[in-house]
């Protein structure tokens, strides 16, 4: 594979560009959606409805920079339908559900979603014109079969998963590996890969059961939060980290590059691999506000108590890293919902920060 090229997308590399979202109205969609446009990308997105209220992709007006297409990824006709409107030349899959404990409630819907909603999206590309050149799933962190040790989890790794959430993003990985290699090995084909990132945090998340925004929720009432899980070890890491990895992923798909059809790992330095309580303390430190958390001693359903990810191969052969450390990104974060409490404009500071995190 080629030397190691820059951390940061190649702006050049997407002006013009065509490409598909998944997703794009959920709290990462919407970050890569601006990110994109930003580099000259001419984005469609395709996604249900707008998940939060309040949301990053409403309140920075991201609707205006996007053809948006609603439908369901449970839905093949739709995903047909927004593949041959759009005619991309990247697509990134990012719809999902996302969430450990809505995957208890409702099993069926969570695989129907997240396993079948890929092989739709993967379907329709493989029955599209040629305009596809590469193809990112992303998958999760929480697709390896997890062993509750405190070492990174490796692309090799085997997949799979003691929940419903987790098992389907194992099961997404296999069907993804299933289809590159009956549909997508042959000359002038699609390159396909997954990417696979662990918790990430940023302005603008706004998802029920999610550490930050539950944080900032409790801040902005004034109400303490209860933790359900302090002492769980999480690899966390600022939204546009992993969205850089997809990004550079995607290019080297395109180019051609050879190796780059497979899975990758898009986690943070060993060192950002915190217990959750650690993350609550240092958020109260930042904020200008009261911020109290205790714990909630449950009951709860299953989760990893340790997650880490070894992503030495994406540093080595894409030349990803982060490039925030847990610190910044964590002052980054209270920066952006600063920023929102106090009436800022939401898209300036959405691209600001994409700028701040390329300087």
């Amino acid at each position: 594979m080629a030397e190691p090229r820059s951390a940061l997308p190649d702006a050049r590399a997407w002006a013009g560009r065509r490409v598909l979202v998944t997703g794009h109205t959920g709290f990462k969609g919407a970050w890569l959606c601006l990110w994109l446009t930003a580099m000259g990308a001419e984005v469609s997105g395709l996604s249900r409805g707008i998940p939060t209220d309040p949301a990053l992709f409403s309140l920075a007006r991201v609707g205006e920079l996007v053809a948006h297409h609603e439908g369901d990824v449970r839905d093949p006709a739709a995903v047909a339908r927004a593949v041959a409107a759009a005619r991309p030349e990247v697509v990134l899959h990012l719809a999902a559900q996302p969430l450990v404990r809505r995957s208890f409630g409702d099993p069926a819907g969570t695989y129907a979603t997240n396993v079948m909603g890929t092989v739709h999206v993967l379907d329709a590309v493989r029955r599209a014109p040629a305009d596809v050149r590469a193809v990112v799933v992303a998958t999760s962190d929480k697709c390896y079969a997890n062993r509750e040790w405190e070492w990174g989890y490796r692309e090799d790794e085997p997949m799979g998963g003691a929940d419903p959430y987790s098992s389907s993003k194992g099961a997404a990985e296999l069907v993804v590996a299933a289809y590159r290699a009956s549909f997508f090995s042959g000359p002038g084909a699609p390159a396909v890969a997954t990417a696979r990132a662990g918790n990430v945090i940023g302005g603008g998340d706004w998802g029920a059961d999610r550490l930050l925004p539950d944080l900032f929720r409790a801040a902005l009432d004034e109400a303490p939060l209860r933790l359900r899980n302090p002492d769980a070890v999480r690899p966390w890491q600022h939204v546009l980290s992993p969205l850089a990895g997809y990004l550079r992923l995607a290019e080297a798909l395109a180019d051609g590059t050879p190796g780059a059809a497979g899975g990758w790992n898009f986690g943070p330095a060993e060192d950002d691999a915190r217990p959750v309580r650690w993350i609550a303390e240092r958020l109260a430190a930042l904020w200008d506000a009261p911020l109290r958390w205790e714990a909630d001693p449950g009951p709860h359903p299953h989760e990893a108590h340790w997650l880490k990810l070894d992503s030495s191969r994406a540093r080595a052969r894409l030349g990803w890293a982060p490039r925030w450390d847990l610190g910044e990104a964590l002052a980054r974060t209270a920066d952006w919902y600063r920023a929102h409490r106090d009436g800022a404009d939401h898209r300036e500071t959405t691209l600001g920060q994409i700028r701040a995190y390329g300087a």
